[in-house]
């Protein structure tokens, strides 16, 4: 396999939780991880053998520090970590449990990344001899100027002839600069060959309702004549943007889940099966897990559009199964899963 040079941009997060399965109220004691959406995305990309760079900026503390180890630990290249600002940015996540939901609590005001400009980061020079910049819609959400240095990435990515995959990731309380978050994604999105999001995310972006997905089971009947058409209109509008990747996901309760996805591809659109989860670790960072193992299946399975979705939500399973933001499962355990269709928590119990 010749690796692919892939560049993701992000604000790397330093996550707080309470160990088992405690409200942000209660106990004296949190757990921390280092995450983030683009960051979850490189270590996938580096887990599966990419050559992958990831670009944040992160104060020039000990803590800053850290969390550039850890990506690097995991085969990330750091190089072009910029460093400057004050902190980083932080966010509190509470699982679910029983009936009750999980709860995300951000702290990203004034962080390092929060305070990204144009022109700090030689885009020039790091995308020069890349494939694909990878993107978010967080990107743009944490503050004016974060979304000024995410348009000129884009800018200069598209200049240079790249393959710009962005992923909505539409997250309502991140927006609080001013900035009209659906006009923002849409600008992005026009300019990307690839994009992933959750069906309500696309039905938020597109303004058009969605097939309901109340899937219980594998054996739940999906809409495809009625998911063709929205797709079909969705290309006519964003001509730019070949493949439309989005995950589904139902849960049943808040440890059982079921996951699939579609791929609308040179008019054609493409589902994988349904996984059936009876035993969710950590849903954190499964969309992230899904565009990971895309950008790596177009590479492996060149042509083999079903293979590569297949792959993608193989690796999106495997994801619930492993605690924190990052997916560390490996080329092997994700073609167990396609091969010998397993679900994910039938793989998790038989590696063990």
């Amino acid at each position: 396999m010749k690796r692919q040079k892939i560049v993701t941009f992000g604000e790397l997060l330093l996550r707080f939780s309470k160990p088992n399965q405690l409200r942000l109220t209660q106990g004296d004691m949190f757990t921390s991880k280092y995450g983030g959406s683009e960051a979850n995305v490189a270590v996938s990309l580096a887990t599966l053998g990419e050559d992958v760079t990831y670009i944040t900026r992160l104060p020039d503390t000990p803590v800053g520090h850290a969390g550039a180890q850890c990506l690097a630990q995991l085969g990330v290249d750091i190089s072009q970590v910029l460093y400057g600002g004050q902190r980083i940015g932080t966010y509190y996540f509470e699982p679910a449990a029983g009936m009750r939901a999980a709860k995300v609590v951000y702290d990203r005001a004034n962080s390092a990344y929060y305070d990204l400009k144009p022109g700090m980061i030689p885009w020039h020079e790091i995308l020069k001899d890349a494939d694909i910049f990878q993107v978010s819609g967080i990107t743009a959400a944490i503050s004016q100027q974060a979304a000024d240095a995410t348009f000129e990435a884009l800018d200069i990515a598209e200049e240079l002839g790249l393959t710009i995959s962005f992923d909505i990731n539409y997250r309502k309380n991140l927006w609080k600069y001013g900035a009209d978050p659906r006009q923002t994604l849409q600008r992005m999105l026009a300019r990307c060959d690839m994009m992933f999001g959750d069906a309500i995310e696309f039905e938020w972006i597109s303004e058009h309702k969605q097939p309901p997905f109340t899937a219980t089971d594998s054996n739940f009947e999906m809409q495809m004549d009625e998911y063709g058409e929205w797709f079909d209109e969705l290309h006519a509008q964003y001509p730019r943007c070949r493949h439309w990747l989005m995950g589904m996901r139902n849960m049943v309760a808040s440890n059982h889940h079921t996951l699939t996805a579609l791929l609308w591809t040179e008019g054609k659109l493409l589902k994988a099966p349904i996984m059936d989860i009876t035993d969710v670790v950590d849903p954190v960072g499964v969309g992230d897990a899904f565009m990971g193992a895309f950008l790596h299946a177009i590479n492996v399975f060149p042509g083999n559009r079903q293979r590569q979705l297949e792959y993608s939500l193989a690796a999106a399973a495997l994801k619930n199964t492993i605690p924190g933001d990052f997916n560390l499962s490996t080329d092997d355990e994700i073609r167990s899963v396609i091969d010998h269709r397993y679900n994910a928590n039938t793989l998790y119990k038989t590696i063990e």
